[in-house]
């Protein structure tokens, strides 16, 4: 191999030393391309829903939630890490066949989880029953965890932990409100209760492209 000039007045030690510099910047760049290719999905979530929103990047129908809000698993006996879920919270004393209020937020949740396909599995349905009362045997047929995959949940046992999870519910004056709930897992979006089917389709969209851009939640089952 012919050595330039250059490499000719400088001494043979510090010519490899400046080889061995060279191949060492070379193998940080290109790791530091892998991770960035992999951490890429993650980057472009956060992205497109927490930094860069411009007009055409804004929610179909949602309301963001910035910063996220965390659900602390203490509240609940069910895994939320590492899942996407629609969270209601509603008294099961007042959730009869006559609330068309309640029933509308239950129907919602369960035909958004059907409208996503394949993906529904990777979404969790969950029903907070705040006032511990039986769900109405009619409710319950329609919106088991067997044929609609609702959990139904009551709220915590330590009155300190309720009234943390009551806080978390109604930031932002929520509470009324369909949350959406991230793998992390904490609230990032929350959508009106509504029966057009216009919103319906709003709501379906930003629910598709959380899941499209964040793959995490895939082993739902």
């Amino acid at each position: 191999m012919r050595l330039s000039d250059k490499e000719l007045l400088i001494p043979a030690s510090q010519a490899e030393s400046s080889r061995i510099n060279a191949q060492t910047r070379r193998g940080r760049i290109q790791m530091l391309f892998l991770l960035l290719a992999c951490a890429s999905p993650v980057i472009a979530s956060y992205f497109a829903y927490y930094v860069y929103k411009p007009e055409g990047a804004k929610t179909n129908f949602g309301t963001l939630v910035q910063p996220a809000q965390d659900l602390n698993p203490a509240w609940f006996d069910i895994p939320f890490k590492g899942k996407w879920t629609l969270l209601v919270a509603r008294p099961a004393g007042e959730c009869t066949v006559k609330n068309e209020a309640c029933l509308e937020a239950l129907f919602l949740m369960r035909q958004l989880r059907i409208a996503v396909g394949r993906e529904s599995s990777r979404v969790q349905l969950v029903w907070v029953n705040t006032d511990g009362k039986p769900v109405d045997p009619e409710i319950l047929l329609a919106y088991d965890e067997k044929t609609a995959g609702f959990k139904i949940l009551t709220l915590p046992k330590d009155p300190k932990l309720s009234a943390e999870f009551y806080t978390w519910l109604d930031r932002e004056g929520a509470g009324q409100k369909i949350q959406l709930i991230d793998p992390s897992p904490a609230k990032m979006m929350y959508f009106p209760v509504t029966n057009s089917p216009k919103e319906f389709g709003s709501i379906k969209k930003d629910l598709e492209k959380l899941l499209r851009l964040n793959r995490k939640g895939e082993n739902l089952q």
